[in-house]
């Protein structure tokens, strides 16, 4: 699976990441490395948990409890498409159709779709993902 398979400690999410098609497993680990290192380089988010929810990798703030959780996976039914997930609850999808309405298609108030033709624009996903992982903390101090 490469280099950025063999980072996965937890052996149920490798598993779901081996099982992903050719044309999108390359980019759903290319999300993945985004969202570890984007929680690396954001204040106050600290360390990621890496787990399976609903069967789809998800990456928590167990410690900081700073985020809300994002989960990533390929879209049921298209081909070559694949997302990343947010509580559709928050108004995390809300606020990126507002900052990137022409950079990202959006389903509901629960996913950011990218197309596994498409080529990505890392820093406004960066700005998203850097959202979703200070979610709770931002409310906390703006409340």
């Amino acid at each position: 699976m490469g280099k950025q398979g063999e980072e996965i400690a937890d052996p149920a999410v490798r598993a779901v990441f081996v099982a992903y098609p050719v044309e999108v497993k390359d980019k759903l680990l290319h999300l993945r490395r985004l969202i570890l290192e984007t929680a690396a380089d954001t204040e106050g988010v600290g360390p990621l948990q890496e787990t399976l929810k609903w069967g789809q990798p998800s990456y928590l703030t167990p410690k900081s409890k700073s985020g809300s959780t994002i989960r990533i996976d390929q879209v049921k039914g298209q081909e070559g498409r694949y997302a990343l997930y947010c509580h559709c609850q928050t108004s995390l999808i809300e606020s990126f159709r507002a900052l990137y309405p022409d950079d990202f298609r959006f389903e509901g108030n629960r996913a950011v779709i990218l197309d596994a033709a498409d080529q990505l624009d890392d820093e406004a996903l960066r700005h998203c993902i850097a959202l979703a992982l200070t979610y709770h903390a931002r409310k906390q101090s703006a409340g």
